[in-house]
């Protein structure tokens, strides 16, 4: 079983028992870490996919401790005008260990289940409700005008009208 996590603002695949180096996490060595922004569980053929997160997963894994990441060097250069600039740093990161992958089939079937019921209990009208509220307002707007302006036949657009081009100038030829 594997799962895709975000943590930092990067994606990673993990599997239990592998070991992770992450974007500096708190927590002391030994203490228990649990990740929700669970993206993807994959197990075998069976692959769930978040929509934008796997509802109710989630990852549990042990901090092993704190380590630097690899110096990243920054050189500022301009030519021709003498100017050189080297600087750098090395990221504070964290080393984890995954302990468990967490599906939770059963709140994937109750959420399932869940839309299902709420449809039955709320009026036809609703989903046009949700729209209507999802829709930018230039949008509602411009459907607005649409609906009271009186149904008529459209307008046929009128063509274009082009301006005549200008008559080229003609350079007198000069005379032997």
């Amino acid at each position: 079983m594997y799962a895709v996590l975000s943590s930092g603002g990067k994606q990673y695949r993990v599997e239990a028992g592998t070991t992770l180096m992450l974007e500096r996490l708190d927590g002391q060595a030994g203490a228990t870490v649990t990740f929700d922004r669970v993206l993807l569980i994959g197990d075998g053929d069976d692959v769930t996919i978040g929509t934008p997160t796997v509802a109710g997963a989630s990852v549990s894994a042990t901090v092993l401790g704190e380590a630097l990441g690899p110096k990243l060097v920054i050189f500022k250069f301009k030519q021709k005008v003498k100017y050189r600039r080297r600087t750098g740093h090395r990221q504070h990161m964290t080393r984890v260990r995954i302990d468990a992958i967490n599906p939770t089939e059963a709140s994937k079937s109750a959420a399932a289940a869940k839309p299902a019921a709420k449809a039955k209990a709320e009026p036809a009208e609703a989903p046009a409700e949700e729209a209507k509220a999802a829709t930018p307002r230039a949008a509602r707007a411009s459907a607005k005008k649409a609906a009271a302006a009186p149904s008529a036949e459209p307008v046929p657009a009128e063509p274009a009208v082009r301006k005549p081009k200008a008559p080229r100038a003609v350079k007198p030829k000069a005379e032997e």
